[in-house]
């Protein structure tokens, strides 16, 4: 295991979205100043976007984090393709609300209550939507009829809704107009700078108790920019690849070429995946931009197991290397 081989704390690279190696980047403290601005003024819908990788949950759960619970309850929800009724089931569950009636105008009751106590506590609730590119245009309507909810002139519910780029397509739409109607700010979220990219890299290291083993070459850090492009969950990607690398071959310091090499890896085992796919959908159909977005995920998905069967195979052979050499000696 890398980490042991290099006295971490933990893996510095995992792929699953992580509060605590929250990175303050200049697009991600321009996207969370857009959060904040939208909690003070605690009424309409503020729209993230960005595309895959780029921290959009990773930045949800930083800002969840740090919400104060006596002011507000936060929920947390990520969208596959549903039904308005069924958003409608897992916004109330998402709020902690059990015994749910199956009828939509029981459910909204149900709500409707929940946000009069909300209110009455001197709290209102707040929905961030992940994923939000999978909803419906019939779900985003039912999120519209919720903002409606108003009590002593004050709205006790609000909605973020955070989404992939395709998701401005949908909101794009001729009769979501009430909806855009209610969008206080809405922010891309763009990928890292060059430099920022090697700040990131050590701030993810710095989280993991690192001590400058292994080192990395600026010319290795410029490498993983360029085949990266600044997207986080990349960097993390050819990180973690790296790492293995050094593992293995017991590297302390990593170049250029040891990046080129492990980005050339990814990059065959990816094509081969890719080129077994379906071909992708058309840009304006909002189902295939679904299925795209679920296919990438199931590739991240396969990279991730990919990368635990080498860790495995590593493993074993560092213990029958260590026997092979106990016999020896």
């Amino acid at each position: 295991m890398f980490t042991k081989f290099y006295n971490l704390r933990a893996e510095p690279f995992l792929l699953t979205p992580d509060e605590r190696f929250y990175f303050e980047s200049t697009v991600h403290s321009q996207a969370m100043a857009h959060l904040t601005y939208g909690l003070t003024r605690g009424e309409g819908f503020i729209v993230i976007t960005g595309d895959v990788g780029a921290g959009k949950t990773t930045l949800v759960k930083r800002l969840i984090a740090t919400i104060d619970a006596n002011r507000i309850i936060a929920a947390h929800v990520v969208t596959t393709l549903l039904s308005g009724h069924d958003l409608l089931h897992m916004v109330a569950a998402a709020f902690g609300l059990e015994n749910l009636p199956q009828d939509k105008s029981g459910l909204l009751l149900r709500l409707q209550t929940f946000f009069n106590e909300t209110h009455q506590q001197g709290r209102r609730a707040l929905l961030v939507v992940d994923e939000a590119q999978n909803l419906s245009e019939t779900a985003l309507e039912e999120l519209r009829m919720l903002s409606n909810f108003q009590i002593d002139n004050a709205a006790p519910f609000q909605s973020f809704l955070v989404g992939q780029p395709q998701f401005r397509r949908v909101i794009a739409s001729r009769s979501l107009e009430q909806l855009r109607q209610r969008v206080i700010a809405s922010y891309h979220l763009g990928p890292l700078s060059s430099l920022e990219c090697g700040q990131y890299l050590m701030h993810r290291l710095g989280q993991v108790a690192w001590k400058g083993d292994p080192k990395f070459e600026a010319s290795a850090v410029g490498a993983i920019y360029r085949h990266s492009g600044g997207i986080p969950r990349r960097i993390n990607t050819l990180g973690s690849r790296l790492m293995i690398l050094g593992f293995l071959d017991e590297l302390h310091t990593f170049t250029a070429e040891d990046v080129n090499r492990v980005a050339t890896d990814l990059a065959n085992e990816t094509s081969v995946e890719v080129l077994s796919e379906a071909p992708l959908p058309t840009e304006n159909d909002h189902s295939s931009s679904v299925a795209t977005a679920e296919r990438l995920h199931n590739l991240e998905q396969r990279i991730s197991r990919q990368e635990l069967f080498v860790r495995q195979v590593g493993t074993v052979m560092k213990h029958f290397v260590h026997l092979a050499n106990s016999n020896d000696a």
